[in-house]
Protein backbone atom coordinates (compact mmCIF):
# COMPACT_ATOMS: atom_id res chain seq x y z
CA UNK A 1 0.00 0.00 0.00
CA UNK A 2 3.15 2.58 0.84
CA UNK A 3 4.06 2.17 -2.59
CA UNK A 4 0.66 2.80 -4.45
CA UNK A 5 0.77 5.76 -2.14
CA UNK A 6 4.73 7.02 -3.03
CA UNK A 7 3.35 6.69 -7.20
CA UNK A 8 -0.04 8.44 -6.44
CA UNK A 9 2.32 11.11 -5.02
CA UNK A 10 5.34 10.60 -7.60
CA UNK A 11 2.56 10.84 -10.49
CA UNK A 12 0.47 14.20 -9.33
CA UNK A 13 3.55 16.08 -7.49
CA UNK A 14 5.01 17.81 -10.62
CA UNK A 15 1.08 18.51 -12.04
CA UNK A 16 0.03 20.21 -9.00
CA UNK A 17 -0.24 23.95 -9.25
CA UNK A 18 1.08 26.40 -6.89
CA UNK A 19 -2.02 26.71 -5.90
CA UNK A 20 -2.55 23.40 -4.91
CA UNK A 21 0.20 22.82 -3.11
CA UNK A 22 -2.09 22.95 0.33
CA UNK A 23 -4.11 19.98 -1.09
CA UNK A 24 -1.01 18.60 -1.69
CA UNK A 25 -0.10 19.28 2.11
CA UNK A 26 -3.30 18.32 3.63
CA UNK A 27 -2.99 14.78 1.56
CA UNK A 28 0.15 14.46 2.65
CA UNK A 29 -0.85 14.94 6.04
CA UNK A 30 -3.77 12.48 5.98
CA UNK A 31 -1.58 9.97 4.29
CA UNK A 32 0.85 10.69 7.29
CA UNK A 33 -2.13 10.40 9.94
CA UNK A 34 -2.67 6.79 8.39
CA UNK A 35 0.80 6.02 8.39
CA UNK A 36 1.14 7.03 12.48
CA UNK A 37 -2.05 5.19 13.31
CA UNK A 38 -0.17 1.35 11.66
CA UNK A 39 3.62 2.62 12.63
CA UNK A 40 3.45 5.29 15.82
CA UNK A 41 -0.13 5.30 17.63
CA UNK A 42 0.17 1.68 19.25
CA UNK A 43 3.10 3.83 21.78
CA UNK A 44 2.60 7.30 21.21
CA UNK A 45 -0.31 9.47 21.33
CA UNK A 46 -0.84 12.35 18.93
CA UNK A 47 -2.59 14.47 21.83
CA UNK A 48 -1.44 15.24 24.97
CA UNK A 49 -4.55 14.47 27.09
CA UNK A 50 -4.67 10.73 25.77
CA UNK A 51 -2.97 8.23 27.49
CA UNK A 52 -0.02 6.45 26.05
CA UNK A 53 2.85 3.95 27.03
CA UNK A 54 5.71 6.55 25.08
CA UNK A 55 5.61 10.55 25.42
CA UNK A 56 2.85 11.88 23.13
CA UNK A 57 4.33 12.94 20.38
CA UNK A 58 2.23 16.64 19.83
CA UNK A 59 4.06 19.52 19.76
CA UNK A 60 7.22 16.89 18.86
CA UNK A 61 8.54 19.52 15.88
CA UNK A 62 11.19 21.54 17.77
CA UNK A 63 10.93 20.23 21.42
CA UNK A 64 14.23 19.24 23.53
CA UNK A 65 14.63 15.44 23.55
CA UNK A 66 13.60 13.81 26.44
CA UNK A 67 11.99 17.24 27.76
CA UNK A 68 7.63 15.87 28.01
CA UNK A 69 7.45 16.41 31.24
CA UNK A 70 6.57 12.64 33.94
CA UNK A 71 8.06 10.37 31.45
CA UNK A 72 10.58 8.38 32.38
CA UNK A 73 13.52 8.64 29.65
CA UNK A 74 16.22 6.87 28.89
CA UNK A 75 19.20 8.73 30.31
CA UNK A 76 20.87 8.69 27.23
CA UNK A 77 17.86 10.61 25.67
CA UNK A 78 17.68 12.95 28.19
CA UNK A 79 21.22 13.77 28.03
CA UNK A 80 21.26 14.14 24.80
CA UNK A 81 21.22 17.52 23.98
CA UNK A 82 19.19 16.81 20.53
CA UNK A 83 16.44 18.63 19.47
CA UNK A 84 13.63 16.88 17.51
CA UNK A 85 14.39 18.66 13.92
CA UNK A 86 12.60 17.20 10.77
CA UNK A 87 16.12 15.38 10.39
CA UNK A 88 16.46 14.25 13.60
CA UNK A 89 12.83 12.70 13.93
CA UNK A 90 13.52 11.16 10.27
CA UNK A 91 17.06 9.13 11.85
CA UNK A 92 14.98 8.02 14.87
CA UNK A 93 12.42 6.66 12.94
CA UNK A 94 15.08 5.11 10.68
CA UNK A 95 17.33 3.51 13.40
CA UNK A 96 16.42 4.46 16.46
CA UNK A 97 19.10 2.43 18.29
CA UNK A 98 21.74 3.75 16.08
CA UNK A 99 20.81 7.19 16.10
CA UNK A 100 20.82 7.21 20.12
CA UNK A 101 22.40 4.07 21.72
CA UNK A 102 20.67 3.12 25.38
CA UNK A 103 17.45 4.63 24.30
CA UNK A 104 14.54 2.77 25.94
CA UNK A 105 12.25 2.52 23.01
CA UNK A 106 12.21 -0.92 20.60
CA UNK A 107 13.38 -0.04 17.31
CA UNK A 108 10.97 0.43 14.24
CA UNK A 109 13.00 0.92 11.30
CA UNK A 110 10.98 3.11 9.30
CA UNK A 111 13.34 3.54 6.55
CA UNK A 112 10.99 4.35 3.25
CA UNK A 113 11.92 7.92 2.83
CA UNK A 114 8.43 8.65 0.98
CA UNK A 115 6.68 7.03 4.48
CA UNK A 116 9.02 9.25 7.04
CA UNK A 117 7.92 12.41 4.32
CA UNK A 118 4.26 11.51 4.99
CA UNK A 119 4.69 11.05 9.11
CA UNK A 120 6.80 13.91 9.29
CA UNK A 121 3.80 16.00 7.53
CA UNK A 122 1.73 14.94 10.43
CA UNK A 123 4.11 15.39 12.96
CA UNK A 124 4.16 19.15 11.86
CA UNK A 125 0.83 19.11 11.35
CA UNK A 126 0.35 18.31 15.35
CA UNK A 127 3.15 21.04 16.57
CA UNK A 128 1.26 23.89 14.29
CA UNK A 129 -2.03 22.86 14.89
CA UNK A 130 -2.48 26.57 14.71
CA UNK A 131 -1.31 26.70 10.84
CA UNK A 132 2.34 28.36 11.63
CA UNK A 133 5.44 26.86 9.63
CA UNK A 134 7.83 24.37 11.67
CA UNK A 135 11.13 25.17 10.24
CA UNK A 136 13.80 21.93 9.27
Amino acid sequence: MNRIIAAIFLALGPALPAASESIYENIKVDAGQTLYDAKCRRCHADDSTDPSYGPPLENIVGRAAGSYPNYDYSVALEASGIVWTPAALRAWMEDNDGFMPGTKMRHVGITDRTVQDFILAYLASITTRDGSKVSE
